[in-house]
């Protein structure tokens, strides 16, 4: 979502996704025409008529679970954002029963928080990291 108008958005998909991500964008880009969304969630700036890049991952029942608002010049990381999306998928689907540790990525073990974890998080870690 951002301020730019739907043709914006197509022109962008046509001439500049499309060429990053086969097909193009894979879901619908929506419009926030006047900075509406964007000022609920702080990152429309009313003066100059912009909004910072914010990423937020929402969960089914509408919670904000994370988010990242970077300025202009700086790039987002689509594949860190994904691997989040993972993370928080992974968590939720266990209730809560296993953790995702800095950097886990799908297929790598988690974390089972509880009493016998403590102290000994940074062994599991590293064990099951093996810094890939």
């Amino acid at each position: 979502m951002s301020i730019d108008s739907v043709f914006v958005h197509k022109m962008w998909n046509d001439h500049e996704l499309s060429k990053m991500v086969e097909g193009g964008v894979p879901y619908p880009m929506l419009s926030d025409a006047g900075g509406k969304v964007g000022t609920l969630y702080g990152i429309y700036d009313e003066d100059a008529g912009v909004e910072t890049r914010g990423r937020f991952i929402i969960d089914p029942d509408g919670v904000v679970q994370g988010y990242e608002v970077l300025t202009p010049p700086v790039g987002r990381n689509v594949a860190e954002s994904l691997r989040q999306i993972q993370a928080f998928q992974l968590v939720r689907q266990s209730k809560g029963t296993e953790a995702t540790p800095s950097g886990w990525k799908p297929g790598k073990t988690t974390l089972k928080p509880g009493p016998d974890l403590v102290g000994k998080v940074w062994e599991v870690w590293k064990t099951s990291m093996a810094f890939d």
